[in-house]
């Protein structure tokens, strides 16, 4: 396991040739956004990198937005990218920090921890004048070994469970006005609010304003500011399970590697039936 989540720029352009080294684009946008990650990866992207669609190398047997697929499936799609047992991965997004930690998340789920989040992503690479192509690398497959981690992934009802017993905090990534039931969701039919007893932690207060993750300190005071205690265990949420795995990031950059995250998250707990929502 590497010892910190995320890698700079400086790091990838040194060892782009690294014959274990595998780059993954992993970009994704909210449909608000009008923006194609498939088009814009065809039109420029890291020297080496292929292509993980998120809303594809999913669950389709479900209604909820891009749930963990099935191991068996996961498997065949990412050995079809040439990713497997021995790769050394970097996930890259083209916002900066954001989906690339969804993708970083899964292939750990998975049982593959050798795998970082590139830091400032596709934005900060082209400011600083690093090469892209829209040459897609050819890919020798490789074989993937699942070991799914049940311990990084939580389903509802282990959340409600959670929620009752306070044995797991939950720390929700949406905005501030969200969580508080004051905007409305962006997914139709979805309650205004957040869970009883679930903490706020915005995703965009893991980022710095140069679109880098926060240090390590400044991470732990976002955290402490917001009451959550990193020392104890902790539940990630969010609209739809992709910001969430920024707080996981966030946490492991602080050396709490083993953070669950909420899979369905509020696109399921804000539409099902029973399920608890306060605001304010």
């Amino acid at each position: 396991m590497p010892d910190d989540p995320l890698v700079s720029t400086d790091w990838l352009a040194h060892h782009l040739d690294a014959p274990d080294l595998k780059i993954v684009d992993a970009s994704w946008y909210l449909p608000a956004e009008e923006r194609d990650p498939k088009a814009e990866y065809a039109a420029a992207h890291i020297p080496g990198a292929v292509f993980f669609d998120i809303d594809e190398i999913a669950d389709a047997d479900t209604d909820l937005p891009h749930m963990l697929p099935m191991p068996a499936k996961f498997a065949s799609r990412v050995r079809k990218l040439g990713l497997g047992d021995g790769s050394r991965i970097v996930v890259y997004d083209g916002w900066g920090v954001r989906s690339a930690a969804r993708v970083w998340w899964t292939f750990r789920a998975m049982g593959h921890d050798d795998v970082v989040v590139l830091d400032g992503g596709l934005p900060k690479w082209i400011a600083e004048g690093r090469p892209t192509t829209d040459r897609v690398p050819p890919v020798r497959e490789r074989h993937f070994t699942v070991r799914f981690a049940h311990d990084l992934v939580r389903d509802r009802h282990q959340v409600a469970r959670v929620l009752g017993s306070r044995r797991e905090q939950v720390v929700d990534a949406r905005p501030a006005a969200r969580f508080r039931g004051e905007a409305p969701e962006p997914r139709p039919g979805l309650k205004s609010g957040h869970m009883p007893g679930a903490l706020s932690v915005p995703m965009s207060e893991m980022i710095a304003p140069d679109g880098t993750m926060k240090s390590a300190a400044a991470l732990a005071a976002v955290f402490e500011t917001a009451g959550v205690d990193i020392k104890q265990p902790v539940v990630s949420s969010c609209g739809s399970g992709i910001t969430a795995c920024v707080l996981a990031l966030g946490l492991a950059r602080l050396g709490r590697w083993r953070t669950a995250v909420y899979d369905g998250s509020w696109a399921e707990w804000g539409a099902a039936e029973g399920c608890p929502v306060v605001s304010g």
